[in-house]
Parts: structure tokens; sequence; C-alpha cells
């Protein structure tokens, strides 16, 4: 008899505001390591059309679900960065189907915290949003005049959706912080302990709003950790990966 073959676990890779390049690393990383990875385009990124009725992260979230649904996939693990936290919530909130198993939100956006506002990242010069963004700002900022005019046009349109789809209410859903707890699948909130976009307080007031939520702090990281520490941010994924999923 020939042997049966584990299926490869699916998880669904949602990028942030800075478009698909920026979670790159991290998805080929869960590939290598067994996964069966969907790392989407948000509709509105890197050129992609956006739909009329794409309007909202709610949008998005219905969208993956969706998605899910289409492929009969069970037994998901999602993970975002950023804007992608914050959708992967969304999706956590609306999954009556139990498709979702496991929840691994980045440096998210996505609530309210009356003590712990988001930086208004629309409001930053290039150079002040890497000071917010990184740990080691002079390591990773680019001075936008260097950069080719597809690049700048690329990073521009980026920005462009995300301020239609999250500037109005600024990087939140009012109702959110309170529907977390209806979310009782495991869910890991990883932290770079330098972030001033959304501060590890906030991190960890996000993280105790969901029934079964925890979080991790990444050290000499910013916005991105799994860009500026990579090994300890996949260490803690790694975990939360043999932590959830079903037999």
């Amino acid at each position: 008899m020939t042997p049966t073959t584990k299926s490869r676990r699916p998880v669904l890779v949602l990028h942030g505001g800075g478009g698909p390049a920026t979670v790159a690393g991290l998805a080929g990383y869960l590939s290598e390591t067994g996964a069966d990875v969907i790392a989407p385009v948000h509709p509105g990124w890197d050129g992609t059309p956006r739909p009329d009725w794409c309007t909202g992260i709610d949008d998005l979230a219905l969208t993956y679900l969706d998605l899910l649904q289409e492929r009969d996939l069970h037994d998901v693990l999602v993970v975002g960065s950023s804007l992608g936290g914050w959708i992967a919530a969304e999706m956590a909130v609306r999954d009556t189907a139990r498709r979702i198993t496991g929840l691994v939100l980045v440096n998210a956006v996505g609530v309210h915290v009356e003590s712990e506002p988001i930086a208004d990242f629309f409001a930053l010069d290039p150079r002040a949003a890497a000071e917010h963004s990184w740990h080691d700002p002079d390591r990773f900022y680019v001075d936008p005049t260097t950069l080719p005019a597809d690049e700048l046009a690329r990073r521009q349109g980026n920005m462009a959706t995300m301020r239609l789809l999250a500037g109005d209410p600024y990087m939140h859903d009012p109702k959110l912080l309170r529907r977390l707890a209806r979310v009782h699948q495991p869910a890991l909130l990883v932290w770079g302990e330098s972030d001033r976009i959304v501060t590890p307080a906030y991190g960890a007031a996000y993280a105790d709003a969901f029934a079964n939520g925890r979080l991790e702090l990444v050290p000499k990281a910013g916005h991105l950790p799994h860009i500026e520490q990579p090994e300890a941010t996949f260490a803690l994924i790694d975990a939360q990966v043999r932590l959830t999923g079903a037999e």
C-alpha cells in the first residue's frame, strides 16, 4: 500500500500598506517550512485593479473569507503584517464557518486604544516615517528622490489606496476591539519593541482583547520585525504553527 502524504497546512499571508514585497521573505520562509502559502496582492496595491465596491478593510476581509470558501480550505493559519493584521482580525470575527484555526498579527493596526494612538503615517515625511517604523532607520531609510519613477509611482499608488480604504476612521474599526472577544482561536501578536507607529503597549491591549491572545516582543525591531529581525520573528511564528491547527 502506498503511504498517504500529509497535506500541507494552508497559510494565508496578508501584506501591509507597503505592498506584497514587505512580506515576500516571510511567505517564502513559511513555504520552505512546509506550508501551502497563499500570498495575495490586495486590490489596488502594486497597480492591481480595485473594484468600486471595495472601499474598506471589511471588504478585503470578506473577499479573503470568500477565497477560503471557494477553495474549500480548512485549518487555515492567517498571518498579517500591519494593515494585513487588521484584515486578519476582521476575518476572524466573521469566520462563522470556522475555517481559520490560528492567527499571527505582526505589528497590526485596526483597533482604537485610547491611551496609545496610532501615529499619523500620512502626515510623516519620509525620514520621519523611517524613524517611526524601524529600530535602525539609517539602515532602511530610502530617499524618495533616488527612486526610479516606476517605483516611486508604485509607492504613491499604494499609499493612495491605503488612504482610501483605511484613512477614515484612521487605521481602525471603532467596533473591532470589543468584537475580538468572540475570537477563540489562538492569536499570537508579534511586536517589534521599537515600533512608534503602533507601540508595544498598543499591541498588549490588542492581544488582551482576544479570548485567547498573547503578545511576544521582538527586540531591536520596529514595525516590520520579520524584515529587521527575521530569525527571532520566524521562531515565534514556528511555535504558533506548532501550537495551532488540526491534528
